[in-house]
């Protein structure tokens, strides 16, 4: 069995958005999943890409991909890598691929000179946060996600 990390282009945006649709059904989410897949194309791949995505191929079929994009820590003054979604076809897994996503991201953090890697995961899903502890991540626990979107946003936006 052949492990390979590269990273996606436009060719592989039917690819992403089926990938993306599978993890929302895993996460029993697929009624949120409301992106329009040119439109991706462009935050992917457009002019200012907001985020990159690479490919998880065994034996040279595609079976993952992680999405990220850089944030920034001001205590750290460097920037680091969020992973949005990281995602292995229930029929692939137990085989490495997901741990090979991460060694990757990894070391392209620290080859782009970021300070930290991370990413939030459900917490209903203990294999992964065991995969996780074992390869050295730490949770977070005294912090808490906010987000404001929807209508929400629009009135926040709106405030004078």
């Amino acid at each position: 069995m052949t492990l390979s990390i590269r990273p996606a282009t436009r060719e592989d945006l039917p690819l992403i958005a089926s990938l993306i649709r599978e993890l929302a059904e895993y996460e029993k989410l697929a009624h949120e999943v409301r992106f329009d897949t040119a439109l991706l194309g462009e935050h992917l791949f457009g002019s200012r890409p907001m985020a990159e995505v690479v490919i998880g191929e065994i034996d040279g079929v595609a079976q993952g991909f992680a999405l990220f994009f850089h944030n920034f820590s001001t205590f750290e003054g460097k920037p680091g890598i969020y992973l949005e979604d990281l995602f292995v076809r229930p029929e692939a897994r137990g085989g490495g691929l997901g741990k090979a996503l991460l060694v990757h991201l990894a070391g392209l953090a620290l080859k782009r000179g970021c300070a930290r890697f991370e990413w939030w995961v459900l917490d209903w899903n203990a294999p992964a946060i065991g995969l996780y502890k074992k390869m050295g991540a730490r949770s977070m626990d005294e912090w808490t996600v906010m987000r404001v979107d929807g209508d929400a946003l629009v009135e926040l936006a709106a405030q004078k």
